[in-house]
């Protein structure tokens, strides 16, 4: 008969409590057995399968929280960045469940003594480079490896052999046919390694030299590439019986139909997560749905599986999002609504700063070739603190069992022999069953060397448990180190009415944060000029041009995101572009798309290792950037035909917009979003623009490097190519922009019709006064190849500009200087005056400047010259009637035009009194800068890191270059950019001063060189070339 289990207690007799002898005849026991009720047990013994696939045991209290079991973990692998980890059980269903760490093991497993839990990463980061760990790195290369075997990461099958190479690798070291074949028999690493066999050898061939810790990052590099990389499908179905997937990543919630990503919630865009009984739902921020539905809803296969999803859900938000985990919930006193459960661990961000500032004592670390065979004693001998499991070797010893084989280093005891560690028994090690046969030349690859400093005691703490470690202060300056870019953004996330976390109040006041390597919370701080440097930057130039490849490139992808991901999100919604467009747009796009993607991963990649992030390589194997950029722009020549239909895209756009209201509403509503910070149409100029910038780099490394350099030749190689390719793509993208500005001011203007047309081209846009019956007045100006328009801004209120008057240049016949408004002193005292003699009408104009007037002068004489020699005539421009003397522009023409962006140059222009050119646009393709800088206010002492953009003569401010809208923008034109000087109090490094009036701005960089290309960049955007001394009558820059 077995044990009889109960919670009842044994009452004892008189007669047992005066000693007599228990009546045999009476018990229902077999003789000698005694009562063993469960709640006398004192310890409870717990299965853990590691992701080496060994089973150590632990023992636990029946009655602890998951806590004590994930600690006895973390210090039994002293594994020091533990918060990326997790356990994970089977329920009933079937389904992986995660140990909750503050809620009693028995409450949550059903037979805790029979279930396996097994250690699995639970936060998948979305660049290796954020890991700070060695082996960190090496336990993710070991959940990837079981993904592989278990079908999670699906992959082509060339990837797939390429990941195992590189596995092998690591496993075994160089290639050796026949030692490759004997461990590929043995192991499985692929459900279909037999066909996959010779690439797999065929890749490994290459990896010769190549050391573990490399090949570890070679995995983990390779797999964050990937769609399914970190994904775990949970079974749904949308509100019309599609069956679909969700998952929940780094950068929020994704949406599966089978294998492929049809969309994406990012944490920016959701307000509220919740669930009732099956249903999943999520709620959207106003700003993304509009108008149209603001909750979607999605059916799981019973509740348990919907609050499983949830709960994963609010612990990645909270993990990548927040800088500080959330305080409990007070429990209601008599009922309670809604789930208190809360994600109870570090914050990405407290675990990086806990590191980065010397939380944890880091451990030199080095991995191991499991390719030398060696005896299980010798292993003994010399085994490092890291969990090491041994399946051959406890076949084959018996003793090594109630030894054990789990490693905590003691105090040295006089008995044992120096150089051996005791071993302390409070779990052992068992092979799990399941696992495949390993040989002790395989398990010595998990043999992870920590040079031992002094000895810890038992007592000691390895790594402290989750916590919340005070935050510290960031790094100083050193603010763009190479971090992943997709996208993930900013705003709080608060959960709903039923069973509900309410993230978006905790969360007000605090910087989300996807990337916590890279920056601060972004907030505004006291710069301490002693404040150390957490982080040494290389100091040559080469790597700030890479770096400002990097930067620029994030910021690029950010700019087509605009059209691959939020647009299409809107048009798709609504279903409001037709087919072939549809086709059209996103087929020229997201192949350029997909291969700046690639190769901003490779960029970040080369950084990251630049910086010394791997200590594994060497100084001369990672700095240089000349082998990706010539390998990547000569892949780029394959794009030349998607760059050149994209003023097709454009104009068929265009069209469609005006054939398709729905689509008309589509568009203006999208412009009127955050995300779209410029105009719709001029993120479709991006990739022919981004050529440009490409080979203005390229240059500036060629003239850097001499050519005994090691990137010298790469560089100047792939300056050909882009050269090449930019030089193919010059008369297209000069007539892209012409057509993108023409559509623009199409658009923006009120009262013009048929501004688009063949062979007319735009010249120059800016302020001037004109003389009316009132006096001057104020006019915004814009000079065609075949005309001159002049317009007036809109009713108060009223951003919009609206038609005054049009003189043809062909009727043109003199621009007089000196105009007789300047002859008499007594009645005008206007300086910068000029009289335009159309073929109908005369009109006397003032600028701003001396300048101004020769700018204007200069282009209007060209562009009559022009016009005279030209022998074809461009298509009419339909005007309504000519409201230049009226007292007031008709609002009804006005009514249902909507909002417009108050940062275009149109309007920048108009309230800086200046002017901008074609070829000053043309010049703003090559002063195009993104990166970290430190702003400061006039009147303030603090500085506020910012990632700022600089494009389109703007400054655009960013909390972190992940953010998908800039928090503000500044326009510069018109702008004095200087060194500060001794009165402005300013005494630190690399300080530059923007001013125009009395409006003052400093910004501080990191480097020398990031100063002067700031300097240099601004200082062409925001004045004109050959502009005149700043003591002129004005503002000089122009």
């Amino acid at each position: 008969m077995g044990e009889i289990e109960g919670t009842y207690r044994v009452l004892q007799t008189a007669g047992t409590r005066l000693g007599a002898q228990t009546p045999v005849g009476v018990s229902t026991l077999e003789p000698g057995q005694m009562f063993s009720p469960r709640m006398q047990e004192k310890h409870m013994h717990v299965r853990v399968k590691l992701l080496d696939n060994t089973v150590e045991i632990f023992d636990i209290e029946p009655k602890c929280d998951g806590q004590v079991l994930l600690a006895q973990v973390w210090k039994h692998l002293n594994l020091i960045e533990c918060d990326y980890f997790g356990l994970e059980f089977q329920n009933i269903q079937s389904y992986w469940i995660w140990l909750e760490p503050m809620k009693p093991i028995i409450r949550q497993i059903r037979r805790p003594k029979n279930a396996m839990l097994r250690l699995a990463v639970k936060f998948f980061p979305p660049d290796p480079g954020q890991l700070q760990e060695e082996y960190t790195r090496y336990l993710f290369a070991l959940q990837l490896k079981r993904d592989l075997l278990e079908e999670r990461l699906t992959c082509a099958a060339t990837t797939a052999a390429l990941l195992t190479s590189h596995l092998l690798q690591a496993e075994i070291g160089d290639y050796d046919e026949t030692l490759d074949r004997e461990h590929l028999k043995a192991t499985v690493y692929l459900p279909s390694q037999e066909q996959a066999l010779e690439k797999i050898l065929a890749f490994h061939r290459r990896h010769v030299g190549q050391t573990p810790a490399e090949s570890d990052f070679q995995v983990l590099e390779i797999a964050r590439k990937l769609e399914m990389y970190g994904i775990r499908f949970h079974t749904a179905s949308d509100r019309e019986g599609t069956k679909i997937n969700l998952a929940v990543s780094h950068m929020g919630v994704l949406v599966f139909q089978g294998t492929t990503k049809i969309n994406t919630f990012n944490w920016s865009k959701v307000r509220k997560l919740s669930f009732k009984r099956k249903r999943f739902l999520i709620k959207l921020h106003p700003e993304v749905h509009g108008p149209y539905q603001d909750t979607l809803e999605f059916l799981l296969g019973s509740r348990d599986e919907c609050k499983n999803f949830w709960k994963i859900c609010v612990e990645y938000h909270t993990f990548f999002r927040l800088l500080d985990q959330p305080k409990p919930k007070a429990k209601a006193v008599f009922f309670s609504r809604g789930s208190s459960f809360r994600y109870s661990g570090r914050t990405q961000k407290q675990l990086v700063d806990y590191i980065k500032d010397g939380g944890m004592k880091r451990i030199p670390y080095e991995r191991w070739h499991g390719k030398t065979q060696t005896s299980v004693r010798a292993l003994t001998a010399d085994l490092p603190k890291q969990s090491i499991s041994f399946t051959e070797g406890l076949r084959s010893s018996a003793s090594l069992s109630s030894a054990n084989a789990s490693f905590y280093p003691l105090a040295p005891s006089p008995v044992s022999p120096p150089g051996r560690p005791d071993f302390k028994d409070s779990s052992s090690s068992l092979a799990d069953p399941l696992a495949p046969c390993i040989s002790s030349a395989a398990v010595k690859n998990m043999a992870t060397r920590r040079s031992s400093g002094a000895a810890e005691g038992p007592g000691t703490p390895l790594a402290q448990p989750p916590g919340s470690p005070a935050l510290q202060s960031g790094p100083g300056l050193a603010v763009d180190s190479p971090q992943p870019s997709p996208s993930s953004q900013k705003s709080p996330l608060s959960l709903s009415p039923a069973f509900q976390v309410a993230l978006g109040p905790a969360e007000q006041g605090s910087s989300p944060l996807l990337s916590p390597v890279l920056s601060d919370a972004g907030g505004t701080r006291t710069d301490d000029p002693e404040e150390p440097r957490h982080k040494r930057v290389p100091e040559d130039e080469a790597y700030f041009i890479a770096k400002e490849i990097l930067a620029t490139e994030r910021t690029y992808l950010k700019d087509l995101e605009v059209i691959t991901v939020w647009f299409r999100s809107a048009v798709v919604k609504e279903d409001a572009m037709p087919t072939s467009l549809m086709t059209l747009l996103f087929s020229n796009i997201d192949p350029v798309y997909e291969f700046h993607r690639g190769f901003l991963h490779e960029v970040e990649h080369r950084l990251a290792l630049w910086e010394g992030l791997s200590v594994a390589h060497t100084k001369d194997d990672h700095q240089r950037i000349g082998d990706i950029l010539l390998r990547n722009m000569r892949q780029l020549k394959e794009f030349t035909s998607y760059f050149q239909r994209h003023d097709e895209v454009l104009t068929e756009l265009e069209k469609a917009t005006k054939r398709y209201k729905k689509l008309e509403a589509v568009y203006k509503e999208f412009e009127l979003q955050k995300v779209c910070y410029l105009p719709l149409n001029s993120f479709l100029l991006k990739p022919t623009q981004r050529l440009v910038h490409y080979r203005l780099l390229l240059n500036r490394l060629c003239k850097l490097f001499t050519p005994g350099h090691r990137d010298y030749a790469d560089c100047c190689d792939a300056l050909k190519a882009i050269t090449e390719v930019t030089a193919t793509l010059q008369h297209s993208l000069i007539r892209l922009e012409n057509l993108q500005k023409l559509t623009e001011l199409q658009r923006d203007l009120v009262g013009v019709e048929n501004l688009i047309a063949p062979g007319r081209e735009f010249i120059r846009e800016g302020c001037l006064h004109k003389l009316t019956k009132k006096g001057l007045q104020q006019r915004m100006f814009f000079l065609f190849s075949d005309m001159l328009l002049y317009t007036s801004k809109g009713i108060t209120g009223s951003s919009h500009f609206r038609i005054r008057g049009l003189l043809p240049l062909r009727g043109m016949l003199l621009i007089v200087l000196d105009p007789p408004i300047e002859e008499s002193e007594n009645e005008w005292s206007v300086p910068h005056c000029f009289t335009i003699y159309a073929a109908q009408k005369t009109i006397v104009v003032a600028a701003s400047t001396r300048l101004e007037k020769e700018k204007w002068m200069l282009d209007l004489n060209a562009a009559i010259q022009a016009a005279k020699s030209s022998g074809g005539s461009t298509g009419e421009v339909v005007l309504e009637q000519d409201l230049e003397d009226t007292a007031q522009v008709p609002g009804g023409s006005l009514e249902g035009q909507g909002q417009h962006r108050a940062n275009t140059t149109m309007h920048v222009c108009w309230y800086r009194n200046t002017s901008v050119s074609r070829a000053d646009h043309s010049a703003a393709v090559e002063n195009q800068l993104s990166g970290y800088l430190l702003r400061k206010f006039k009147n303030t002492n603090g500085w506020q890191k910012l990632w700022v953009v600089f494009t389109n003569f703007c400054l655009f401010f960013y909390k972190t270059h992940q953010d998908d809208y800039p928090l503000a923008s500044l326009p510069l034109l018109g702008y004095s950019v200087s060194v500060p000087r001794e009165a402005d109090g300013i005494l630190k490094d690399y300080v530059f001063k923007l001013q125009f009036k009395s409006h003052v701005y400093f910004f501080r960089a990191e480097s020398k060189y990031t100063f002067e290309r700031w300097m240099e960049v601004i200082e062409r955007a925001s004045s004109a070339r050959g502009a005149l001394s700043p003591t002129q009558d004005g503002p000089a820059h122009g």
